[in-house]
């Protein structure tokens, strides 16, 4: 069975000490980091850029998976792989050519990821499913933390691995939105390998983010 990688969305973390909450969250077993970036536009909120990212990245030497809710998104590619982002993933939604957009990411030598909304089709994508390296399905509605996780979701992340299995695709299967201790077995057993959770991260068991870390993994 594949091993289950957690990405810690720092949404939930202390912003005034995002340096810090970083180095603890790699000290507790975080797999890579989850930067969720929202322009105002695309989705209902505003969260951090580049610089910030950049600022950031010098904490730790985990992965960055930096989710890209901007439209549109292909000019702002190169920024945020030159600020220090791992993986970037984008919305079909928000760019003019999926294709070209995935391609100038793997240009610059970064892995490429396609997030799916709850209401977008997985039929979206499956032309693209042998160019990029992750798959993210969202959970709830993107544009705020703390939300309720959706369950019909399960269905589509069920589809998508068998895809990938009959095919012999190689991307990571990942889950954003509501992940706790209760749905992340069901997120597990219908095919997702990387769960994105932030509330329960930080904010479970008293904060206690090595035991919550662990218990996401071992459920």
């Amino acid at each position: 069975m594949k091993k289950i990688k957690i990405s810690p969305s720092i949404l939930s973390a202390d912003f005034s000490q995002l340096g810090n909450e970083i180095k603890r969250l790699e000290q507790a077993g975080a797999d890579m980091i989850h930067v969720d970036v929202m322009d105002g536009h695309f989705v209902p909120n505003l969260t951090i850029g580049p610089p910030v990212i950049k600022s950031l990245k010098k904490y730790t030497s985990i992965l960055f998976d930096v989710h890209l809710m901007i439209s549109p998104v292909h000019k702002y590619i190169e920024d945020f792989s030159n600020a220090g982002a791992d993986i970037i993933t984008i919305h079909p939604e928000a760019t003019e050519n999926l294709e070209s957009s995935i391609n100038k990411i793997k240009e610059l030598k970064k892995k490429a990821g396609v997030s799916l909304n709850p209401e977008t089709k997985l039929e979206l994508i499956s032309d693209i499913l042998n160019k990029i390296d992750l798959v993210l399905i969202m959970s709830v509605n993107p544009g705020f933390g703390g939300q309720k996780f959706m369950p019909e979701v399960l269905e589509k992340v069920k589809k998508l691995k068998q895809i990938k299995d009959k095919m012999g695709f190689n991307f990571d299967i990942e889950i954003d939105g509501g992940i706790n201790f209760d749905n992340c077995k069901l997120a597990i057993n219908a095919g997702a390998n990387i769960l994105v959770s932030g509330t329960t991260i930080f904010k479970s068991n008293d904060g206690d983010i090595k035991k919550n870390i662990e218990l996401l993994k071992s459920n």
